[in-house]
Formats: C-alpha cells, structure tokens, sequence
C-alpha cells in the first residue's frame, strides 16, 4: 500500500519501494547514492532498465535531487546553492560549448504553488537575439531563448503543442523545463530540486496529468528541473497516521473521505519566490559558464 504515495520524485518512489518490501536492500535494475555538493546534500538515482522502471513507476533514465532547504535569499548560501544545482545540472545537458537552449516555465502564473515555472523566466539570461542581432557583442555567449505558455485553462492550447511549435522553430539542442511537481513528505516541499534526463508530465502529481513533454514528442532531448510545492493530503494523512503508529494505511481510504485535496505552506509566495530565482540563476550558471551571481544580477538588471 506504500506504493499508492504519491510522489513525482524518484527519490521518494525509491523510498517507498524500500518500505514496502520492508528491507533495506539494493533493487534489481536502479543505481543509488549520496553525497554533498557546495554543503547541500545530493542523491543520485539511476533506473537502469525496465525492472527498475516498473519498481518505481518512473522512465529509465537519472533523477538527481539537490536538497536546498538552507536557501535563503539573504544568506550567503544562494550562491552556493545555485553552483550546486548547476553543477549536478550541466552533466545532464548534452550540450556543444555553442548548442542553443530553450528554457521552458511551465504552470500557473495566478496559482502561487504553481507559478515556478513562469517565476523563474524572470531570472533567466534570454540571449538568442543578442546573440544573432549583435554577434560582435554577444557572439560568445550561448543563445537561450525563454517560454512560458500558459495553461490550457488560460490559452486553451495545450502546453506540449505550444512547447513543440516553438522548438521546431528555434531548433533548440536542448529543452529545459521547469515545473512544480508533488511531494510525498512536507519536509521536502520547497526544500528539494530534482533533476532529470527523463522529461516531464506536466500535473501527473496532483492527478490531472497533461501530454508528456520528452524527446519522444518533442523531437529534442528533454531535461527537467522541478520543486515540490504541495502534498497530496490523503499521502499526508497515511503518512502522519503511520508515523503515529497506526500501522501502514491505505491513502485511498482518506481520499474517499476528504476528497481530492492537496496542502502547501502557508507561507508559498515566500518559497516559491526563493526557489524561482535561484533555480533560474542555476540554469544561467549551467549555460553561461564563468558568470557568477554578481554577473547574472547586472546583466538581469
């Protein structure tokens, strides 16, 4: 019944697998570890082939998540936070030192635990006509163009049909897209980015999943970056009860009686601000290498 969480992270679909087979032991077909990077804490899974896929109900591919819950906007861990997720960002893209990018916000703008994604083009260095209009200037920069298309509740247009138009126009090397994604712990919610080779389905943690945006249907490799902002209340509530000591629950059970529901901080906007800005300053550090934050803040500026 602990596979019934849910969760977009790999982290936590690992997590869950090991409790229900009520062992700690190493799973046939997923590759894991741990380590710090810049004093943030990093796990690394790899699922490796169907099996793992099928354990975990997540494509074959790597999930990296980077735990941020130090991130301050005031401290001076925001630099080192965005060189973390940088630097476990950069061996991901596959990437000439020229290959063009397209940076994807995905969600809400008017939804605050769902604005990451439009948040963080705000804190993205858009260069592709720089770097086509003033080459003398800008030539040595790599050219990244910036998207965020909406929802189809606002534009009627799905996101992946948008998403494709563009790409097919600018001919990226890369997409990158970011998202908010579900958690199955509180302690997680705004506190991780994961990181992943896989794509993303957009609204697949919160149960209203949309077309999946990968190299299959975009025709270009797909990296995505997500931050848990809310938690399904059903997986919470099992959770909580567990912790408790009721034994392990079925979170259906509480979805039959409270309803579809999630949860989110009461203090989102903060957090959502937070995580925006230095996800997006990580993206620009990953494509531009050598610029530090005092750059990436004067060229925004």
């Amino acid at each position: 019944m602990a596979t019934q969480r849910r969760t977009d992270l790999a982290v936590e679909a690992h997590e869950i697998w090991r409790e229900s087979a009520e062992k700690e032991t190493l799973l046939t077909g997923v590759w894991a570890r741990e380590y710090v990077r810049e004093n943030c804490p990093v796990t690394h899974v790899k699922i490796l082939d169907d099996e793992g896929a099928q354990a975990l109900g997540k494509p074959v591919g790597t999930y990296v998540t980077v735990d941020v819950s130090n991130l301050s906007r005031v401290s001076a861990e925001f630099g080192r936070t965005a060189q973390a997720l940088a630097g476990e960002l950069k061996p991901l893209l596959p990437l000439s030192p020229k290959g063009a990018a397209l940076v994807v916000g995905l969600g809400n703008r008017d939804i605050t635990p769902d604005a990451i994604g439009p948040l963080t083009m705000e804190h993205l260095m858009v260069t592709r006509h720089l770097v086509e209009k003033m080459p003398d200037m800008f030539g040595q920069m790599r050219p990244v163009a910036a998207l965020a298309p909406g929802v189809l509740g606002s534009t009627g247009v799905e996101s992946a049909v948008v998403i494709k138009g563009v790409a097919d126009s600018v001919r990226p090397d890369v997409l990158i897209i970011v998202d908010a994604l579900a958690s199955r712990k509180l302690s997680r919610v705004c506190a991780t980015v994961q990181l992943a080779d896989t794509g993303i389905i957009p609204g697949s943690g919160v149960g209203n999943t949309r077309a999946a945006l990968n190299c299959d249907t975009l025709g270009v490799p797909v990296i995505a970056v997500g931050t848990p902002t809310v938690v399904e209340a059903a997986t919470l509530c099992a959770d909580m009860m567990e912790q408790a000591g009721a034994g392990e629950l079925d979170p259906q059970f509480f979805r039959g009686h409270g309803g579809d529901m999630i949860v989110t901080p009461k203090d989102i906007d903060t957090h959502v601000e937070d995580i925006a800005r230095v996800v997006g300053y990580a993206i620009n550090m990953c494509l531009h290498d050598g610029f530090t934050v005092e750059d990436i803040t004067n060229f925004l500026s």
